[in-house]
C-alpha cells in the first residue's frame, strides 16, 4: 500500500468514526481528477439536534440553489443561515452583523464628541426589534422635516432595516457627509401610516446629557437625558454639590425619556443615591450571579425621581433601586422595561454577533424585562402630548413635574 492510498484510507475512517458521533452537513474528502479536493463539515450534537432537522436543511438548500431563477452563492445562504440563528431566538436584542454593518457599528462616534453629521434625533430599539424615535432635537432636520416621537424607523435609502434591530447600526446608515440627502421611512403608529421623509443631512451639537436648576426656592431638579457618557457620573456629582450648596430641602431626578447607557455610570450615581446595600444584580444562564453594592453614603434627602415609558435599562437600574431601598418615590408613568445585558462578539471573518448574555434584577429580586417598574404616584401628562418628547412640554403643563413637587412638599412639610 502507498502512502496516497494509506492517506484516502485513513481519512475515510475517521468521517465513518466521527459519523457515528455527530450529525453533519457535509463531510469528505476525496480523490477527484488525480488530486485531494476538500469539503467542509458543520457538525452537530445527535442528543439535542434531530436527524430530521439536517435532513430538511439540506433539502432546504438544494431547493433554493437548483431551483433559484438565477444562480446562487452558497456562501450567501449560509450567511442568512448564520442571521437566521440569531433571529430566530426571539430576541430582539440579540443580532447578527455582517462584515460591513460590525465595521460601521465599532466606528459609532462616542457621545464624548461636541459635533457629528447627521440628522438629530435620539433612538432607542423597541421590544419588537424596531428602532422608534424617542426625540428630534429642536431646529434639526429631523425636527424641520417633521419626524415625531414614537415614529418606527423601517427603510433608509429605500433599504428595509426592520431586521437590523440596533440603533448604533441605524444611527451609521444615516449618518453621511454634510449637506448630502437620506432619504428616512418611518412607520407612524398614531396613523397607521408610512411616511418618507428626504432629509439633508447637517452638523449637529451633541445634546448635554444632565442639566439641573432650583425650583420653587428649596427643591433642586437633575435632569438626566443619557447615561451614554463618560463622564455623566462625575457631573451628576458636580451638579447635585451646586444644589446642596444652595442648601435645597428636597431633590427630583428626572428619567424621563433617558432610555438608559453605561452600566457602570449608574451604578455610580446610584451608590451616591441609596443606603449600602445591593443596587442591582445580574444573572446569566448558568445562574451564575454577579452583584453591585453601595457603600454607606447616601442623599440625606426627600427624593422623587420621574419616570416614563421610555425610562429604560440604566435608568430602570436607578428607579429600581430607589424604590426597593424605599429612599424616594417614583413619579408618573410605568418604564419602558429592558432588563438584559447584552455582548458584542467579533467573529474572525470581521462579522459580529450582539449576544443577550445575562438578566440583570432590582434588589428585591425582581427582573423588570418586559415588565417595567410601576412608579408609586402614577400621572400621565394630558393626551395632546403624547408624542412630545419631555423637553419639549411646556413647564407650566408638566402635570408629572408639578406632582413630583406637591409629594416633596408633603414631605418636607
Amino acid at each position: 500500500m502507498n502512502n496516497r492510498t494509506g492517506l484516502i484510507i485513513g481519512i475515510i475512517f475517521i468521517v465513518l468514526i466521527t459519523s457515528l458521533l455527530t450529525f453533519s452537513i457535509s463531510a469528505v474528502i476525496f480523490l477527484g481528477k488525480g488530486f485531494l479536493e476538500q469539503r467542509y463539515e458543520i457538525s452537530f450534537d445527535p442528543e439535542t439536534v434531530r436527524y430530521e432537522s439536517i435532513k430538511k436543511f439540506n433539502q432546504a438548500r438544494a431547493v433554493l440553489k437548483e431551483n433559484f431563477y438565477e444562480d446562487v452563492d452558497e456562501n450567501v445562504l449560509l450567511e442568512g443561515a448564520v442571521a437566521g440563528m440569531a433571529a430566530f431566538l426571539g430576541d430582539p436584542y440579540t443580532v447578527y452583523y455582517n462584515k460591513e454593518q460590525m465595521q460601521k457599528l465599532l466606528e459609532v462616534p462616542k457621545k464624548t464628541e461636541e459635533t457629528y453629521v447627521g440628522i438629530g434625533v435620539t433612538i432607542i430599539t423597541d421590544t419588537d426589534g424596531l428602532v422608534t424615535i424617542i426625540e428630534p432635537f429642536v431646529g434639526s432636520p429631523a425636527y424641520e422635516a417633521g419626524i415625531k416621537q414614537g415614529d418606527k424607523i423601517i427603510g433608509i435609502d429605500g433599504e428595509d432595516v426592520t431586521s437590523l434591530k440596533d440603533e448604533n447600526a441605524i444611527v451609521q446608515m444615516i449618518r453621511g457627509p454634510e449637506n448630502t440627502t437620506v432619504k428616512v421611512t418611518v412607520y407612524r403608529p398614531s396613523e397607521g401610516r408610512s411616511i418618507d421623509f428626504e432629509i439633508t443631512r447637517k452638523k449637529i451639537t451633541i445634546q448635554l446629557n444632565i442639566r439641573s436648576e432650583l425650583l420653587d426656592g428649596d427643591i433642586g431638579y437633575i435632569r438626566l437625558i443619557s447615561f451614554m457618557d463618560d463622564k455623566i457620573d462625575k457631573e451628576f456629582e458636580e451638579h447635585l454639590q451646586k444644589l446642596l450648596d444652595q442648601k435645597i430641602k428636597g431633590l427630583i431626578i428626572d428619567l424621563r425619556d433617558n432610555t438608559g447607557g453605561y452600566y457602570h455610570k449608574v451604578i455610580n450615581i446610584t451608590d451616591r443615591i441609596i443606603p449600602e446595600g445591593l443596587i442591582v444584580y445580574t444573572e446569566d444562564r448558568n445562574k451564575e450571579v454577579k452583584k453591585e453594592f453601595s457603600d454607606k453614603k447616601e442623599l440625606g434627602l426627600p427624593l422623587a425621581i420621574l419616570i416614563n415609558e421610555n425610562s429604560a435599562s440604566a435608568s430602570e437600574i436607578l428607579a429600581g433601586a430607589v424604590k426597593d431601598h424605599k429612599k424616594g418615590i417614583l413619579v408618573g408613568e410605568k418604564t419602558f422595561g429592558k432588563g438584559l445585558v447584552q455582548d458584542l462578539i467579533s467573529l474572525d471573518d470581521g462579522s459580529g454577533i450582539k449576544i443577550t448574555v445575562s438578566r440583570y434584577f432590582t434588589p428585591s429580586g425582581v427582573c423588570i424585562h418586559g415588565t417595567g417598574i410601576e412608579p408609586d404616584v402614577h400621572v400621565k401628562l394630558d393626551d395632546k402630548y403624547a408624542y412630545t418628547p419631555i423637553s419639549q412640554v411646556p413647564r407650566e403643563d408638566d402635570t408629572q413635574l408639578k406632582k413630583a413637587i406637591e409629594s416633596l412638599r408633603r414631605i418636607i412639610g
